[in-house]
């Protein structure tokens, strides 16, 4: 790196990070302390307000902000694609924002390179169900966290007959699958929960708050952590096995192939591995935090799939299947015209 580019790079460390040591700045370029004060001692020449504080570091005057940068055509494009992603996604008061970013973005391209950007933005598309929203819960949600103020969902959990009262204390926003889900601390679980917004039937924020704590930590992870569950194996036949790893869901723990070897999954696997036999199709293994939510996933493969473990689950796929061809046993009649 170039002393342009270092210095540059400095200015950007300091904006973002606020205080920052000599010795911390070193570390980061690569570069002796001794450096460190040569270079910051140029930043201070040209005028930028360096401010050393013995046993500290250094940080920017209160107030300072660097001029406005500069963008390549990928760059431009990439965020002019990014605040798009974001904008048919978010409530309104957001949707502002965004849109107000992307006139501004705009507003510093030259002519020339405003149509770069362009032809470079339409070669790239994201496909989605997602269509603009204007869902008041998404609002209440953000407000919610923002001031740490616990919410009373009426959820509508899936598959359940009825929807059940939930006071969950907010942490964080989700959007998983073209769908905003709300994390937090359930107070009725007494455990980390996601809800998905568009199945809560009415949110109300209450005026209680409360403090961030260790039970809040663990919200973060949730999508992802699933070490410590029981363990469910399912086996799927070989002319669906393309679809099935095709769109897997995030508690997935491993895939046991027939050869021996163990494809990871989205989440924490744990407890030992086991290899499919080499003459049948391989395992998939998932963590069960709930088994309606695994039912839920499995039942539309049909006959390609068969439940192995646990027992329970293989019963439950079974007391469904019954169901089904009870309920088509017999033909519907037609009535007479």
């Amino acid at each position: 790196m170039n002393r342009t580019d270092r210095l540059m790079g400095i200015l950007l460390e300091l904006q973002a990070r606020q205080e920052l040591r000599a010795e911390d700045l070193a570390a980061t370029f690569e570069v002796s302390v001794r450096t460190i004060y040569r270079d910051v001692e140029a930043l201070c020449e040209t005028g930028v307000p360096v401010i050393a504080t013995p046993g500290k570091g250094y940080r920017l005057m209160e107030g300072y902000f660097l001029p406005p940068l500069t963008f390549t055509a990928d760059e431009a494009a990439l965020l002019s694609l990014g605040g798009e992603l974001v904008r048919d996604r978010v409530d309104p008061l957001l949707r502002q924002a965004a849109e107000e970013a992307l006139r501004k973005l705009a507003s510093v391209l030259p002519p020339d390179r405003r149509a770069d950007v362009e032809r470079r933005r339409q070669g790239l598309m994201f496909g989605s169900m997602v269509r603009t929203t204007t869902d008041r819960r998404l609002v209440l949600s953000r407000q919610a966290i923002e001031e740490r103020r616990v919410v009373r969902l009426l959820y509508h959990a899936l598959r359940r007959e009825q929807a059940e009262p939930r006071d969950v204390e907010p942490t964080h926003l989700i959007h998983l699958t073209d769908a905003w889900y709300l994390a937090g601390y359930c107070r009725l679980r007494q455990d980390a929960r996601l809800f998905r917004l568009d199945r809560v039937d009415r949110l109300e924020l209450l005026e209680e708050r409360f403090e961030p704590g260790e039970r809040h930590a663990q919200t973060r992870n949730y999508a992802r952590d699933v070490a410590g569950y029981p363990e469910a194996r399912i086996r799927f036949d070989r002319s669906v096995l393309r679809w099935v790893r095709e769109r897997q869901p995030f508690f997935l723990l491993r895939e046991e192939r027939p050869d021996g070897e163990v494809a990871g999954g989205g989440g924490v696997g744990r407890g030992r591995v086991r290899s499919a036999r080499a003459d049948q199709e391989p395992v998939f293994v998932y963590a069960l935090r709930d088994e309606q939510e695994l039912l839920a996933w499995l039942l539309p493969w049909g006959r390609a799939v068969e439940v192995l473990e646990p027992e329970s689950l293989r019963a439950r796929f079974a007391e469904e299947a019954r169901a089904i061809l009870a309920r088509h046993a017999e033909p519907v009649p037609i009535p007479a015209t």
